[in-house]
């Protein structure tokens, strides 16, 4: 996680969206992929969208990696036409870990969570990170 909070601070500041870093490191706790909000300049790339496109589709660690995200993963999208859940979902992984829960800021009710568990993804919260996965945000008043 603590990688994903550095990738975080790498995000250019937006009024609009999180700061937020994604990390997927392999059953073997080796790094399979990175990336962060707003990464080479695509002012609507989430963190954990730009991480998994960085793989090949059906890369065969993803069934047993997890990914590490500072914000949990987004469950509505308007840039976009898939979530930031439903990627998860679909890319085979099986583990996701969350520094911090979606505030209402954007979205009223954030469902990431919700709908990782209800696919049978273990989805484990460290809320001992969640201060320092705010902090690139705190330009957006949010804790």
């Amino acid at each position: 996680m603590r990688e994903a909070v550095e990738l975080a601070w790498l995000c250019p500041p937006s009024e609009t969206a999180y700061s937020v870093g994604a990390v997927i490191v392999g059953a073997d706790g080796t790094e399979v992929s990175r990336g962060y909000s707003r990464e080479d300049g695509d002012l609507v790339v989430h963190a954990e969208e730009s991480a998994l496109g960085k793989l090949a589709a059906g890369d065969p660690r993803l069934a047993r990696a997890t990914i590490y995200s500072t914000l949990e993963p987004c469950s509505q999208r308007k840039s976009r036409p898939r979530t930031c859940t439903q990627l998860i979902i679909a890319s085979g992984i099986r583990r996701v870990v969350i520094a911090w829960r979606e505030p209402s800021l954007f979205v009223a009710d954030c469902q990431g969570v919700e709908l990782l568990t209800q696919a049978g993804l273990d989805v484990t919260e460290m809320p001992a990170f969640a201060a320092q996965a705010a902090a690139p945000n705190r330009h957006l008043n949010v804790t």
